[in-house]
């Protein structure tokens, strides 16, 4: 599939701020710098831009333009539908822990189709309201073979040019498809930790599992969000 001209602009601003170039905090060039840059319209470049919005990485600051955030985005599991923004219901979030290698709850072993007792690289952050209290507890699970060609999912330090984007580059394989799988169930005593919430409280369980053009696993994510803040709308045509 041939990249847009904004996407290319977007993922070579997208490896400059993963490089440290703008960082924290400093600006990244305005629409019109970016257009005469790359000779295309200010339309295109603006989109360019919005592109890294949406995914969390730059924010608007008024009277300076767009800067590149000190405080890292995410959403919630799944949310990823075609024509959705990535960062739909984005906020941010807390890295809980280190990535490790554990065995992954059943379901998600099977999802990434993981022999028993097989462990896979697991990060975990807690997505935060604007009180800073938690929303929702996320645990991404990455199979062995993604892990081990994107050693920099290992890390602790928020990849910037967004995890999907550094999978791709490393392992030459992209989503293509997405699973998201809804259940209610009571918190477990660790995710009642993370949530604050007691323990057996009910809570909202989306399972998302992107997969490649050949049908394969690529990260399998399970989001848990207590009732009290779980809310899914639907639009559609009748």
């Amino acid at each position: 599939m041939a990249v847009l001209k904004y996407e290319e602009i977007a993922e070579f601003l997208r490896a400059r701020i993963a490089a440290g170039d703008p960082g924290p905090g400093e600006t990244i060039p305005s629409g019109r710098e970016l257009a005469e840059q790359w000779g295309v319209s200010r339309a295109t470049a603006i989109k360019a831009v919005d592109v890294l919005r949406n995914d969390g990485i730059v924010v608007a600051r008024q009277g300076t333009g767009f800067v590149v955030t000190e405080t890292p985005v995410a959403r919630p599991a799944g949310a990823r539908r075609a024509g959705s923004a990535r960062a739909q219901g984005g906020m941010p979030f807390l890295r809980v822990g280190e990535p490790d290698w554990a065995e992954p709850p059943v379901r998600v072993a099977t999802t990434l189709g993981l022999a028993p007792g097989a462990k896979a690289l697991r990060r975990a952050r807690t997505l935060q309201l604007p009180d800073g209290t938690p929303h929702s507890y996320v645990e991404a699970w990455f199979p062995p073979e993604i892990a081990e060609a994107s050693p920099r999912l290992a890390d602790t330090a928020p990849i910037a040019e967004g995890t999907t984007r550094y999978v791709r580059r490393q392992t030459g394989r992209s989503p293509a498809e997405g699973v998201d799988i809804t259940t209610v169930r009571t918190a477990s005593e660790t995710e009642a930790s993370r949530l604050v919430v007691p323990q057996g409280s009910p809570v909202a369980v989306l399972l998302h599992t992107a997969y490649d053009e050949q049908g394969n696993p690529l990260v399998c994510e399970e989001g848990v969000t207590p009732a009290s803040n779980f809310e899914q709308v639907e639009t559609y045509p009748m």
